[in-house]
């Protein structure tokens, strides 16, 4: 909400201003800023039909977590870190950082550990991590440097425990290891996110599109792919394509 002496589209912003304390879902000052959001969908140039056209949000990543992490969190990450050291990797190496957010645990690792990484989870007694059930593709592209996001989510069936993994790359380099030869099933996911984010997966055995045409110009779920369409003729009508019908930018 802004004030009536604020600058029109200038807004309050909840994570900055003490004053407005009393709004709901705050998330507080901790992680990484990426960008402040204004506006309900962050439209500019008076496209914003939402009402929230002052709203001014900051857009966080989460930021590392502390010990103890609490419950069986603490139990994983020793087991992991032990683990790695019996194999004269480092784990501050391989682990960027730990993050629990909403009572949930997540590993960030550095791209050209993440298979070793992987193995280890799967393969050590006390972590089990057996399945993998799925990578998916996220675009940060106000994140500089490691725009690309693909994170792995892991179940152990033996201690019924989920686990993720988050792995980052750069727009300008957009490589990241394969996971085919630890968890075979990772074969569909890893072409769909190189198929929709154009996340390259090296020694994937058949990175192809899965879901778009083989001849498909750019990935279409990156935030700076353009709106696009085609003009659809309906009752004599030309219905134009949805890039040209509002300009939200």
């Amino acid at each position: 909400m802004s004030d009536a002496n604020d600058t029109p589209g200038d807004g309050v912003n909840p994570e900055k201003d003490l004053s407005a304390e009393n709004l709901p879902g705050q998330r507080g000052q901790g992680g990484e800023e990426i960008r402040v959001q204004r506006g309900m969908f962050g439209a500019n140039n008076g496209g914003d039909t939402s009402g929230y056209g002052g709203l001014v949000r900051s857009v966080r990543l989460p930021g590392p977590a502390a010990r103890p992490y609490g419950g069986w969190f603490d139990e994983v990450a020793d087991e992991l870190e032990g683990a790695l050291e019996e194999q004269d990797l480092l784990p501050e190496n391989a682990i960027e950082r730990t993050v629990v957010d909403r009572g949930e645990l997540t590993f960030h690792i550095e791209r050209e550990h993440l298979v070793r990484v992987a193995r280890t989870l799967r393969d050590d007694p006390a972590l089990r991590f057996e399945l993998c059930t799925g990578v998916s593709g996220v675009h940060y592209p106000n994140d500089k440097g490691r725009e690309l996001h693909a994170v792995y989510h892991l179940r152990s069936i033996t201690h019924n425990r989920l686990i993720r993994l988050e792995v980052s790359a750069p727009d300008s380099d957009p490589h990241i290891p394969s996971l085919f030869s630890v968890y075979p099933t990772n074969d569909w996911h890893e072409r769909e996110t190189y198929d929709f984010f154009g996340i390259v997966f090296d020694g994937h055995p058949a990175l192809t599109r899965i879901m778009m045409p083989d001849d498909w110009q750019g990935f279409p779920q990156r935030k700076d792919y353009p709106l696009g369409g085609i003009p659809v003729e309906y009752k004599g009508a030309q219905i134009p394509a949805p890039d040209q019908r509002r300009s939200y930018s």
